[in-house]
């Protein structure tokens, strides 16, 4: 008799097989994390080259350190699931490394190496708006089921391209999304005829939101690391921060109930500088 399989068992083999990947899929995208996190970092033409590449150091360091592997060991679930991507423009949006899950300090450490493997580019432009609303759209190819979502944004200048980020912040808001922010007040890029002197005023005020929404401002790229780290560990703790909380010189600073600020001073900025009203 011959050992050869008949076509039919082929067939029979085949939809075996079928079915267990389907399954084995279905239970990936049910896989339950502590934190899905978007890394979202600012990549315009006003950050140096030396500036880029300090910020792709920074979160690698801060994602490696032992306390953010820690801090995710301490979770319900013991891991989280990051996806990390630079902007700059409303058509400028790179994925560096697709939505990944960090639960031990190898897959932490992958991760740092894949933000080494390519250099950034900067692009024109600033559009912090458009960031989030790409950061937003990032969670509905998530293959997890966070217990907290979060969009954590960094970035040197305000909205000068794209919809008002207020709007834009209320809406993904809206979908259960916190915004936490990392404004850079360094003052150190190429280019700073679109900058605010109060970058951390119009962050509180016109980007961050959601439950326990912070941000941490960086006055300097020594800090920077540190920064991120700490803002890393806060945002992966079962609890908000403490309004004021210091640590050495890094205040953190919690989203603003009622705007004073005027949310369209980047756009402002533009129109006066350039001679063009740009929003779209």
């Amino acid at each position: 008799m011959s050992r050869l399989l008949c076509p039919r068992r082929i067939l029979t083999l085949g939809a075996v097989l079928a079915l267990a990947l389907f399954n084995f899929q279905q239970a990936r995208a049910s896989e339950a994390v502590d934190v899905e996190l978007v890394l979202a970092v600012d990549v315009s033409l006003s950050m140096s080259p030396t500036e880029l590449d300090i910020q792709r150091d920074g979160y690698a360091a801060a994602l490696t350190d032992q306390r953010v592997i820690d801090a995710i060991a301490q979770g319900a679930n013991g891991r989280i699931a990051i996806t990390y991507f630079e902007w700059a423009g409303t058509t400028t949006h790179h994925v560096v490394v697709p939505w990944t899950v960090i639960e031990t300090r190898q897959d932490a450490e992958r991760i740092a190496a894949r933000l080494s493997t390519t250099p950034p580019s900067s692009a024109r432009r600033t559009s912090i708006s458009s960031a989030l609303e790409f950061g937003a759209d990032l969670f509905a190819e998530s293959q997890f089921r966070g217990a907290k979502r979060v969009i954590d944004i960094s970035g040197d200048g305000p909205n000068n391209q794209g919809a008002p980020v207020h709007f834009t912040r209320d809406a993904v808001v809206a979908q259960g999304i916190i915004i936490n922010g990392l404004p850079l007040m360094t003052n150190g890029g190429l280019v700073s005829a679109y900058d605010v002197e109060d970058l951390d005023r119009y962050y509180a005020d016109c980007v961050i939101g959601g439950p326990g929404a912070f941000m941490i401002p960086v006055n300097d790229w020594s800090q920077f690391p540190e920064a991120v780290r700490r803002k890393l560990v806060l945002e992966l703790a079962g609890t908000a921060p403490r309004p004021g909380a210091n640590e050495g010189r890094l205040p953190v600073l919690l989203a603003q109930d009622k705007s004073g600020y005027d949310c369209m001073a980047g756009e402002k900025l533009w129109r006066d500088r350039s001679g063009m009203w740009d929003v779209r």
